[in-house]
């Protein structure tokens, strides 16, 4: 069992009866503590402004009057407390990604469906905070593996799971030797960079980061990794040689 308290969850919904059963879902849910309703998005943004950094968890329907449940998201931020949207309509799910919600609930959803995103608050809650209390490392080049946002949920990566990340315009694809199915992140691969340790990855490509002991083979300006080729483009060349003469 956790030893974590109960996440501090609001509910946020513009309709009575669906807020009722949002609030008496959380109620029920003994790892979730239910600290404000609102049946605005306006209401609960100036309770979040009022009480900054006490609530964890947020369900907001997203097609309200005057600030939408996107629109608040938008509003708080990373900063503010991680979000589940609630809503009728099921062709909002691309713009929830892309606020970093942890799950998407369609109406009407059943207690079994709310508890099953709940548990994705929770155990985003316990990645967070085992990471905060593991021992102090001299930097990133220290950390064994890093956390990515994908498919709803903070997944753990292995930084000797990964061969190379493929970046595709607001995501990247990291490719991992543990499995064929390559995680999708909505991150830039600069952001993704910033993450890696350049002992051990290298940027060859404006599209692509490669582990540096993954690479098998190299051939003029291509890289070989398992049965995938590699270009290394002009802006990346240099460095690229330069680290060829230290490997050879």
């Amino acid at each position: 069992m956790s030893s974590l308290p109960p996440l501090k969850c609001i509910a946020v919904d513009d309709e009575p009866l669906a807020l009722g059963l949002v609030a008496s879902f959380v109620q029920k849910t003994p790892f979730l503590e239910l600290v404000g309703r609102f049946g605005s998005a306006v209401e609960a943004l100036k309770y979040l402004h009022e009480n900054p950094g006490t609530v964890d968890l947020a369900f907001l329907d997203i097609q309200m009057q005057e600030l939408t449940g996107l629109e608040l998201a938008r509003v708080l931020g990373p900063s503010g407390p991680r979000v589940v949207f609630t809503t009728a309509f099921s062709q909002y799910a691309v713009e929830g990604y892309r606020v970093d919600a942890l799950d998407y609930l369609v109406k009407p959803f059943n207690y079994e469906e709310f508890l099953r995103a709940a548990g994705k608050a929770r155990a985003y809650a316990e990645l967070t905070a085992n990471h905060a209390h593991s021992p102090a490392s001299n930097g990133p080049e220290e950390e064994e593996y890093l956390f990515l946002k994908a498919d709803y949920q903070l997944v753990r990566v292995a930084l000797s799971d990964i061969l190379y990340v493929e970046g595709l315009k607001d995501y990247v694809k990291v490719h991992l030797k543990s499995t064929p199915r390559a995680l999708l992140s909505l991150m830039s691969l600069k952001a993704m960079e910033e993450k890696l340790p350049v002992r051990r990855f290298m940027r060859i490509h404006r599209s692509f980061i490669v582990a540096l002991d993954k690479i098998e083979a190299v051939r003029r300006l291509t890289v070989q990794i398992g049965a995938v080729t590699i270009p290394v483009g002009d802006q990346y060349k240099d460095a690229f040689i330069q680290f060829l003469s230290r490997w050879t």
